[in-house]
């Protein structure tokens, strides 16, 4: 207990209650999963199984062990470091910002199949609609792509070393190609089951306010 108490007590608000949460939420999760998915992921805004609180709720839900291990390693290994160059505040706003921008750049790729869709002759597209508004999204992943673009920007220079392959690249690069990668993903469709556009929601949009505290002089903590 004391380990584990002297182990968040040295994580920053913020990062170490967004943590918290999602342990949380994927405890209940594995408890009740019908329930937590059926209220709590995000659907698309046309379907029956939308609920308006979805946009945020989603953020803390996650699709397995390894889904939340990777993204919880992540947030607490770069959210630590941001959250203490931005401030408390300032890295609040940024992680709903890039959760938020990823949900809307998620359900406006939705919005552009779904006019595909309901235009084609293709017998099967009814089917594939349903299945649209059946399919649930659940992850902190854009709001992560967020916090390690924000970590790119304030550290370009920083060294960053993957597990597998063993690379070594500047953060603005290795994450530069985390990006490419999902761009490429998400428009070829090789990767299914995974929210690419998401990804690149919370990145572009933690890039866009990022930029804007950089041009006005207020992204480091004071």
């Amino acid at each position: 207990m004391a380990f584990q108490s002297n182990f968040l007590d040295r994580i920053p608000p913020v990062t170490r209650n967004i943590l918290i949460i999602n342990v949380i939420v994927f405890l209940a999760t594995l408890i009740n999963q019908e329930f937590m998915v059926g209220t709590f992921a995000m659907f698309y805004p046309a379907s029956p199984l939308f609920r308006w609180w979805q946009p945020l709720t989603h953020m803390f839900m996650h699709g397995g062990w390894m889904h939340i291990l990777f993204n919880m390693y992540t947030l607490v290994m770069f959210g630590m470091v941001v959250e203490r160059a931005l401030g408390t505040k300032k890295f609040l706003i940024l992680y709903f910002v890039a959760g938020f921008g990823a949900v809307a750049l998620h359900t406006g790729v939705e919005w552009l199949q779904v006019l595909s869709l309901a235009s084609s002759n293709d017998p099967s597209a009814q089917a594939q609609y349903i299945d649209l508004l059946r399919t649930p999204v659940v992850g902190a992943s854009g709001a992560i792509y967020g916090v390690l673009v924000a970590f790119a920007m304030l550290y370009p220079q920083a060294r960053m070393t993957l597990l597998f392959p063993p690379v070594t690249l500047d953060a603005k690069w290795m994450v530069a190609i985390f990006i490419g990668i999902e761009l490429l993903t998400g428009i070829t469709g090789t990767q299914m089951g995974i929210a690419h556009f998401a990804h690149l929601g919370g990145a572009l949009f933690a890039f866009l306010l990022v930029l804007y505290w950089r041009k006005r002089g207020e992204l480091w903590r004071r």
